[in-house]
């Protein structure tokens, strides 16, 4: 079991996923990963909100498409702790992101915001009121890591360098480069992990044909069962299944069209 009960500022710390059809999502996930769900908590007066848990722990959460923005798709999306959203935003919007939402009173759990970074991917702040975030990481059925799929990664490097005080590693991975995101100081991840615990999110360029993302990627016990469970539900695989050094994984989308990562990591949790 791995929990976290704190998360300090510049180290991502909940995801979420946006919605058309609240009820449907929360029986894909629920049979995909195993989760149950803390249902309809009244956001902002009018919209509705599901906080995943396994076994009793929040790891994540399930909201519905926002009416003001009719556009908006079905994703997943990643959230950053930050000390103050207002300082936060300023200091993003100084380093070249696009404010799509500067502060959204998420009360009793905090506030956010969401952001453009300079290539386009949306990434969100959060400033804790009464939730930190995700209490179970790094084990199956809970998130794990984020990665960004940037054209750029020289500019995507020095965008979050100036936003969250991230440091870039870079090193080649067959025919691609990979980048770890570090946030100097930072005691996370698990202690038997491959990389330094310092590592908050990875970077990788981004496939032609795609737009700059950001992906979540969570734990399974066995990728091949989720995948097949995953078609079984009426979702699709993205990108087939591959061996790396980081473990087996897949690409996947839900039934709505919100793409995110499975993966078995070699002496993960579960």
């Amino acid at each position: 079991m791995s929990k976290r009960t704190h998360y300090p500022a510049g180290v991502p710390c909940w995801v979420a996923t946006l919605q058309p059809d609240l009820e449907a999502a929360t029986e894909f996930y629920g049979s995909l990963m195993g989760w149950s769900f803390e249902g309809g908590v009244p956001v902002d007066g009018h919209w509705s909100y599901y906080v995943a848990t396994l076994d009793g722990d929040e790891v994540g959460g399930i909201a519905p498409l926002p009416p003001m923005a009719p556009e908006t798709q079905a994703g997943w999306s990643t959230q950053v702790r930050v000390e103050s959203i207002t300082e936060s935003v300023k200091i993003a919007d100084a380093a070249g992101a696009t404010v799509i939402l500067a502060s959204f009173d998420a009360a009793p759990a905090g506030k956010l915001a969401v952001l453009a970074d300079p290539g386009g991917a949306v990434i969100c702040l959060w400033e804790v009121l009464t939730r930190e975030g995700a209490v179970r990481v790094n084990e199956a059925g809970a998130w794990a890591m984020s990665t960004l799929s940037s054209a750029d990664p020289v500019t995507s490097a020095a965008f979050y360098r100036e936003a969250f005080g991230w440091t870039t590693e870079t090193f080649s991975a067959g025919d691609s480069q990979v980048t770890l995101f570090r946030l100097p100081g930072h005691v996370g991840g698990e202690p038997e992990q491959p990389v330094s615990r310092e590592v908050v999110a990875v970077m990788v360029p981004r496939s032609e044909g795609t737009v700059d993302t950001w992906t979540v990627d969570f734990w399974v016990p066995d990728v091949d069962t989720t995948v097949a469970l995953a078609e079984q539900l009426r979702g699709s695989v993205v990108r087939p299944i591959a061996d790396s050094p980081a473990g087996r994984s897949a690409l996947l989308a839900d039934p709505a069209g919100a793409v995110f990562s499975v993966t078995h990591a070699p002496g993960g949790r579960g």
